[in-house]
């Protein structure tokens, strides 16, 4: 279930936030903070694996970035609309249900339907979720005051903030590691994620964000509004 958290990381399916943000979901944790994994669907229009196989690898990768808690709303994979009241009031209730005060979600260029579709849903529901007036039996008004956008696993983004992730790589690693269905070459129909190049080719893009600010690996995010320097001293601070 949907808990309150310090920081929430929404992904339209299981594995988006590791690829993106994993090392940096597991250094706020061990620094501290709460955080929160959301599951906009539960990825079962994949080539490889079904529902009940991903549900256990992302309780397994969840674990091994030590996050508090990750929960999948079982929106429509493949049916994504961010015009849809239905799946707005699903994602405006997990919002106020988990009260975070930083938000990482997709980017809206990522040329993925589905995660353009998450990308324009989160930010809506994010506005409409401040608003008392608004759906009030969904819970009390919450809007985040950081959202940080994450590219997508085949974009390659100018980012705002960069995060030093070298000292938890080794945990996204294994986070990514426990989607055997998806990214183990000998687990089924061969595709482009089972490859071992396209892990390869993320972790490179780490590589390459790390070298942007002189460290080893780094995860890029672009920041949707203006930074507040406190909020950005809070996150990475790791303070409550």
């Amino acid at each position: 279930m949907v808990d309150r958290c310090d920081v929430l990381a929404v992904g339209a399916h299981p594995d988006d936030v590791e690829l993106a943000c994993g090392g940096t979901l597991a250094l706020l944790a061990a620094r501290g903070l709460r955080v929160g994994i959301l599951d906009l669907s539960a990825g079962e229009l994949g080539t490889r694996g079904d529902v009940a196989l991903r549900a256990r690898e992302a309780e397994t990768a969840a674990r091994a970035l030590k996050v508090s808690w990750r929960f999948s709303l079982a929106l429509p994979d493949g049916g994504l609309k961010a015009g849809d009241p239905t799946q707005l009031a699903a994602v405006l209730g997990a919002l106020r249900n988990a009260t975070a005060r930083a938000l990482l979600l997709p980017h809206s260029e990522d040329p993925h339907p589905d995660h353009g579709e998450a990308a324009a849903l989160l930010l809506r529901a994010s506005f409409l979720a401040g608003l008392a007036r608004f759906r009030p039996e969904l819970g009390p008004p919450h809007r985040p005051r950081l959202l940080l956008a994450y590219p997508g696993a085949r974009q390659l983004l100018p980012p705002t903030l960069v995060v030093d992730i070298s000292a938890r790589v080794g945990a996204k690693r294994e986070a990514l590691a426990a989607y055997t269905s998806q990214f183990d070459p000998g687990a089924g129909a061969a595709t482009h994620l089972a490859s071992g190049h396209f892990l390869a080719a993320v972790e490179g893009r780490d590589r390459a964000c790390g070298n942007v600010i002189g460290c080893e690996f780094g995860e890029g995010f672009v920041a949707i509004g203006a930074l507040a320097a406190d909020e950005v001293a809070w996150l990475l601070g790791g303070a409550p």
